[in-house]
């Protein structure tokens, strides 16, 4: 067994205009002072990272983990969400997400797509010259607007959408592929892969490429009532990434898992700081542990109820608590009475 890395934090929800939260050097030294060891960087965010550069200059790369490791941190992975996102996006969601893509690719769907994909292909050089063996995104969405079945889906509907989504990501994973670091898909209301059932039908749609796999994020399970713990006796070989974030699902007789279009404190499904909502995570932990996850546990902050900073600074001592160190011997191995073939053949009577 091994034990888990951490305490991390994913940057994204904490970069801002503000110090020490609007460059690199600041917010790392803020996350050591939480006690963080990690941080997985958004690479769409300029103030924190130049994605092209890191792609194309392994110096920059080193002296990037140069700034984390002055400041007692690692560069756990870096992260293509919003890019990714793009690679797949229905008309109806264009000017939603056009703002996602940079200014000269907006109202121009093929252009908006091409920057995507550039953006994860920089993603996996990125990566490599990081040093980091997986990298985290989204799918990106083309049937997500037939997600609850009415109107009907017309027959071959489901089918032809996961053949082009995995046509449109083919090329991504192969470069990837060429530079050894697995594509963890954060599996996300929103995304075509959204649950368990979809992420193996996009599998499937691929050829079953290698590069395909998994970030466990149980706060997206929680919201749509599936059992997060049998997801990871399902899927611990695919999970190579893991969101360390709360969340709690309250039904009432007005509202559910769809919401009713209220905004996130009056859902019924809502995320939490860490220890604050419903997440077993003393069970997730003893799960990821026995099947030898040796990824990093990131924390991911989103509350609808709770400062960012105060959940951080709780959140690192919270990860902390949860990660088990492994045994490096049995518990019994004081009873241990030795053997050989003859004797055990005595034990066994033959």
């Amino acid at each position: 067994m091994k034990t888990i890395k951490g305490p991390a934090i994913f940057l994204a929800q904490f970069m801002g205009d503000a110090a020490p939260f609007n460059s690199f050097p600041s917010i790392c030294k803020w996350a050591s002072s939480l006690g963080f060891v990690g941080v997985q960087i958004p690479t769409w965010d300029g103030r924190c990272i130049d994605l092209q550069k890191a792609a194309e200059s392994k110096t920059y790369c080193d002296d990037f983990k140069g700034i984390a490791k002055e400041n007692g941190l690692e560069v756990t992975e870096l992260s293509t969400h919003l890019q990714g996102q793009l690679v797949a996006v229905h008309p109806a969601y264009d000017a939603m997400f056009d703002g996602f893509a940079p200014a000269e690719v907006r109202n121009n769907p093929k252009a908006r797509t091409d920057w995507a994909v550039q953006q994860l292909k920089w993603a996996a050089k990125a990566s490599a010259n990081m040093g980091v063996k997986a990298h985290v995104t989204f799918s990106g969405a083309l049937m997500w607007h037939t997600m609850y079945p009415w109107p009907q889906r017309p027959a071959g509907l489901v089918e032809t959408g996961f053949k082009e989504l995995a046509n449109r990501w083919l090329p991504i994973l192969n470069a990837f592929d060429e530079v050894g670091v697995d594509v963890c898909y954060e599996i996300h209301p929103g995304e075509d892969l959204h649950d368990g059932v979809t992420f193996e039908r996009f599998w499937e749609a691929t050829g079953k490429h290698k590069r395909v796999n998994m970030l466990y994020d149980p706060s997206h399970y929680v919201l749509q009532q599936l059992d997060y713990l049998a997801n990871i006796d399902i899927y611990h070989e695919f999970i190579k990434m893991f969101h360390v974030k709360d969340a709690e699902f309250n039904p009432t007789g007005r509202s559910g898992v769809y919401g009713g279009y209220q905004d996130w404190v009056n859902r019924p499904g809502r995320f939490r700081s860490l220890g604050d909502g419903q997440v077993d995570f003393k069970a997730i932990f003893s799960k990821l542990t026995a099947y030898d996850y040796d990824g990093w546990a990131v924390l991911e902050w989103e509350c609808c109820l709770k400062h960012p900073e105060d959940g951080a600074k709780e959140g690192a001592k919270f990860i902390k608590d949860h990660i088990i160190r492994v045994t490096e011997k049995a518990f019994d191995d004081f009873a241990g009475s030795g053997s050989d073939e003859a004797f055990n053949r005595k034990v066994l009577g033959i």
